[in-house]
């Protein structure tokens, strides 16, 4: 059972790191995407070309949401359906050109920023300080 001082740490812990992520999100330079339909683009491009089926699956949405999601995506050209292999009645999405691009932009956009909030925030000591932190972090979530 964690100890008061790990509460505390736990709970400031999660609430920097959601700070942290909405200033991410806030620094991007498509920020018409919703939430839903980042994490879609982003897992196709780590999983590669999936159903609606797969993507609501792995996302823990239903298919009727993963399906306006994918739809808005498709329309806006980022992702492109093509004829499943074995299954006629499906379809499987990728990410086209564009979206591969786009993502690229929103990362380097979010490297950017926080490079140099980092350079010009923090002091050479402290710096030094968060790559110990991030070790840490990456040590917690590790499985």
């Amino acid at each position: 059972m964690p100890e008061k001082d790990q509460e505390r740490l736990a709970t400031e812990l999660r609430a920097t790191v959601s700070q942290l992520l909405r200033q991410l999100r806030a620094t991007s330079p498509r920020a018409d995407l919703t939430p839903s339909q980042r994490s879609a683009i982003s897992r196709i491009e780590t999983d590669g070309p999936a159903t609606i089926a797969a993507l609501a699956r792995a996302e823990l949405v239903r298919p009727q949401s993963m399906r306006l999601t994918v739809g808005a995506l498709e329309e806006r050209g980022i992702l492109s359906r093509s004829p499943h292999p074995t299954d006629g009645r499906q379809v499987i999405f990728s990410l086209t050109d564009e979206g591969r691009r786009m993502l690229a932009e929103i990362r380097q956009a979010k490297q950017n920023w926080l490079a140099v909030a980092i350079a010009e925030r923090l002091t050479p000591e402290e710096q030094r300080t968060l790559e110990a932190a991030a070790g840490l972090i990456r040590r917690l979530i590790e499985e």
